[in-house]
């Protein structure tokens, strides 16, 4: 069956949807969620009650005299001035050997004997020279005798002085050689009276020190100018530091230093750099420097680990205590009041932590108040307001 509309009823039909639209006169409401209400609420500025406002202390930041500092890894080293690198003399073998490491040895005390059969050929030569020489000086005082009794010309007598020059420029040399080889000038003047050969060196220690390195043993076979062990003269160290290449810029001479060593707890050190590399190293990207240390007790040893602090001149800077500081997404915040119980988180820009402050770098004006202590319980209120969409 066909049920007719009439058009009046029609028309009253198509109206409706526009009649109920128009009677809402808005959007339809969405139900906000925490999160959203939290992004919507969450300005940095929070205002509380006046029980909470009665924790907070309140100030403004105040004017120091601070020097900056820079804390840098460093090393207690071996005076290199002070430190001989004793070597062989000759080729040769050792068959004896006098120290150990960290033996204490004087000036002249024996370190090692070397048997070389390079001096041994050296002394023979020296000693044909020395006879030859001998030989050559009777020849032109027999010649001179034949001269005076005119058995022999000018000539001959000028011909064998002249061999006595080349014998004895020879026999220096040989002798130089000797010296070279390590021979003093009593050995070789011994080695004249006697006329006998000495394969054996002996080396001797040119400070006194400490035994650092021992690099050679009883049998073993070394080159000349080869290293038979370190010495090292302990009463003067060094404490040097390799500084970033960054921060290396106000390095100087006699800029203020201050040291810990890692094996001495609460044990201070206090100097002035002494050097400064005027190089970086390429590798590492560092600047060297360095102080002198006094060492007479010994207790400063090679290789110890320190922490160096590098002082500059102190300026007058601005600080805070380091309990107004809120940190949230690496980022440093501070809360500035702006009314009788309402403050704003700020951002702001702050230098290192010295003895519980704060330097302020940038972010706060003069006259303003800031949050001094209780900022982290101001902060929590924060986030809760801002959570429960105020």
């Amino acid at each position: 069956m066909t049920i007719k509309i009439s058009l009046p009823l029609r028309i009253a039909l198509a109206a409706l949807p526009i009649i109920f639209l128009g009677s809402c006169g808005h959007e339809p409401q969405v139900e906000e969620t925490e999160e959203v209400a939290a992004q919507r609420s969450d300005s940095g500025e929070v205002e509380i009650s006046p029980e909470l406002y009665k924790k907070l202390k309140i100030g403004q930041f105040h004017w120091a005299q601070v020097a900056d500092s820079m804390r840098v890894t460093g090393r207690v080293e071996a005076d290199e001035t002070r430190i001989a690198r004793i070597s062989a003399p000759v080729s040769g073998r050792i068959t004896e050997l006098e120290v150990i490491e960290g033996q204490t040895v004087k000036r002249g005390d024996l370190i090692a004997v070397v048997r070389s059969v390079e001096l041994s050929n050296t002394q023979s030569t020296f000693l044909r020279a020395l006879s030859q020489q001998q030989l050559a000086a009777r020849a032109v005082a027999r010649a001179k005798q034949l001269l005076d009794a005119d058995v022999i010309g000018a000539a001959e007598l000028q011909r064998r002085q002249a061999e006595l020059e080349q014998a004895t420029a020879e026999l220096a040399s040989a002798s130089e050689q000797l010296k070279v080889l390590g021979m003093t000038d009593e050995a070789i003047a011994l080695l004249k009276e006697k006329k006998t050969v000495n394969s054996v060196v002996p080396v001797y220690a040119t400070i006194t020190g400490t035994v650092l390195e021992r690099r050679v043993t009883i049998g073993q076979v070394v080159q000349a100018a080869e290293i038979v062990a370190v010495l090292a003269d302990l009463s003067h160290v060094w404490l040097v530091a390799d500084v970033p290449e960054q921060t290396a810029g106000n390095l100087a001479v006699g800029k203020e230093v201050k040291a810990e060593i890692a094996a001495l707890p609460g044990h201070e050190i206090s100097g002035r750099l002494s050097f400064v590399s005027a190089i970086v190293n390429p590798e590492t990207r560092t600047v060297r420097a360095r102080m002198n240390l006094p060492n007479p007790d010994r207790k400063y040893k090679p290789a110890m680990l320190a922490t160096m602090t590098l002082q500059e001149s102190a300026e007058k800077k601005r600080l805070i205590p380091s309990t107004a500081v809120v940190r949230e997404n690496n980022e440093d915040y501070l809360f500035v009041q702006t009314g009788p119980l309402r403050f704003a988180m700020r951002k702001v820009r702050l230098g290192d932590e010295i003895d519980g402050m704060r330097r302020l770098e940038d972010g706060v004006r003069p006259g303003e108040k800031i949050v001094l202590d209780g900022a982290f319980h101001l902060n929590n209120e924060r986030k809760q307001m801002a959570l429960r969409g105020k």
